[in-house]
């Protein structure tokens, strides 16, 4: 038996890891960080928790006998990623990133592009007054702060597990996408909004809000993704497939 280990965390992570159960003689075993209380279901073995950063990985992936190591974790991610590249090397083991195509913005955007959630907070306009938060439910704590420069504004948060602080002045939808065109109309205009911060994930699960907002004629804070570090990227479950075929077959 060949052992394959995913860093996932994705839908995409969950559609290789059954992919990859139907191969013979390849054992998976999926690494989940932990922060979503109720993940996806997943096939094969399921690792949860941190490694330690980079070279508590390689430990892992020598102690377990891992052959090879894709990275199939949110786009931005970013520290686990580049852990797994250094670790990969620590460990000389074939390493794939399976890295989905971001949104490109095109004629009809209002995109504000940051580098950093911390930014998104700082450059969101103050005429706006109902922001949705799209970026995550762990990193709210620049929010807070703005909330203590501009009090009256209102946020709107969805995440698919309660977030980690408590903003005043605000309301929490747990939901998982993907999510229709129609839901996202309708949800902005119920609530009103006036702007919405999204990293930019990319894939289709979601890029419904970003329809919705151009349509709308509501501004993105789009957080952009961190540089991804140099090694194999593939931007489809096939091509990840593809991949693994021709390390098996070396």
């Amino acid at each position: 038996m060949r052992k394959v280990l995913i860093l996932g965390g994705t839908g995409d992570a969950v559609k290789l890891a059954t992919k990859l159960e139907s191969i013979p003689k390849i054992e998976v075993i999926s690494s989940l960080a932990g922060r979503t209380k109720k993940p996806s279901a997943l096939v094969g073995q399921v690792r949860i928790g941190g490694f330690g950063g980079a070279e508590g990985l390689a430990n892992y992936l020598r102690e377990n006998a891992i052959d090879f190591l894709i990275d199939a974790t949110h786009p931005c991610a970013g520290q686990i990623t580049i852990n797994g590249a250094i670790a990969s090397q620590i460990a000389q083991i074939p390493h794939l990133m399976l890295v989905r195509p971001q949104w490109e913005k095109i004629s009809g955007d209002h995109w504000i592009e940051v580098e950093s959630v911390e930014a998104a907070a700082q450059v969101i306009p103050a005429s706006v007054h109902r922001v949705f938060i799209t970026s995550g439910r762990q990193q709210l704590e620049p929010f807070l702060q703005r909330s203590q420069i501009y009090p009256d504004t209102w946020y709107l948060m969805r995440s698919i597990d309660p977030p980690d602080i408590e903003l005043p002045n605000s309301q929490v939808l747990l939901d998982r996408g993907p999510f229709s065109l129609e839901q996202e109309r309708a949800l902005l205009r119920e609530y009103q909004i006036e702007a919405i911060v999204s990293k930019n994930s990319g894939g289709k699960a979601t890029y419904a809000k970003i329809i919705a907002a151009r349509e709308l004629g509501i501004p993105i804070v789009m957080v952009q993704r961190p540089e991804m570090p140099e090694g194999e990227k593939v931007t489809s479950i096939e091509e990840a497939i593809l991949w693994l075929s021709s390390q098996l077959a070396k």
